[in-house]
């Protein structure tokens, strides 16, 4: 059975200008996320892992090359959408998991979770308590970040990226903050969401992790190797 191709790129670049120098973070590099996979992008720190993770994402342009979001031109030639439907790509779409956990230290665990669908509720949603449940968590609703551990907040992270039924999960760095144990934990919850038919693309410096994705994918000074 072929796999729904979720995000095609095609020679993505970012430049940028420091004085007279122009800097190469992403250098012409092609790919495409497919649905049901595991992708990890690895490489020394200043390679463009995360610019790159950015440009997928729809965080941040390329200066040039193309990127199509379930088969919508998104960057490319002349075309760039504006910055209100750029929004509603990333909201139907994505999940994302930044390094830092960045929940809300006055909202219960529950609130954190729910906060994305305050602002966007499409269809294919989960359930709050539902995926509370899938990731262990169901027990700590009503505790405060700071009553949580490293592992259990960013459990929290990943619950609040999957509320609103992404089909695509960009984590940079998802055990970068953990002991080995909890980055164990994390890597099999990221293995089951696979199984369910979401595409999971993250940077790591992690080679445990790594090693669980269906391809692993090095950059170097902006290309892929």
């Amino acid at each position: 059975m072929t796999k729904d191709i979720l995000i095609s790129a095609k020679d993505l670049r970012k430049t940028y200008r420091r004085g007279s120098e122009e800097v190469r973070a992403v250098d012409g590099v092609s790919l495409d996320i497919k649905a049901g996979e595991m992708t990890a992008i690895i490489g020394p720190s200043g390679s463009g892992k995360t610019t790159l993770l950015n440009m997928l994402g729809c965080l941040d342009n390329p200066t040039s090359g193309t990127l199509r979001v379930g088969g919508e031109l998104v960057f490319g030639g002349h075309r760039e959408l504006p910055e209100g439907e750029l929004t509603l790509v990333r909201r139907r779409f994505y999940g994302y998991v930044f390094q830092k956990f960045y929940l809300v230290p006055t909202l219960t665990v529950l609130e954190n979770i729910m906060l994305p669908g305050t602002f966007y509720r499409g269809e294919g949603g989960w359930n709050p308590r539902e995926v509370m449940k899938l990731l262990g968590i169901d027990r700590r609703e009503d505790h405060l970040p700071g009553e949580l551990s490293g592992g259990e907040m960013q459990r929290v992270a990943i619950a609040r990226a999957l509320i609103n039924g992404p089909k695509v999960l960009l984590a940079d760095e998802p055990t970068g903050n953990l002991d080995s144990r909890r980055s164990e934990e994390i890597k099999e919850i990221l293995k089951g969401l696979v199984s369910r038919g979401v595409a999971v693309l993250m940077v790591t410096h992690n080679l445990e992790l790594a090693k669980a994705a269906d391809r692993v994918l090095e950059i170097r000074d902006g290309r892929m190797h």
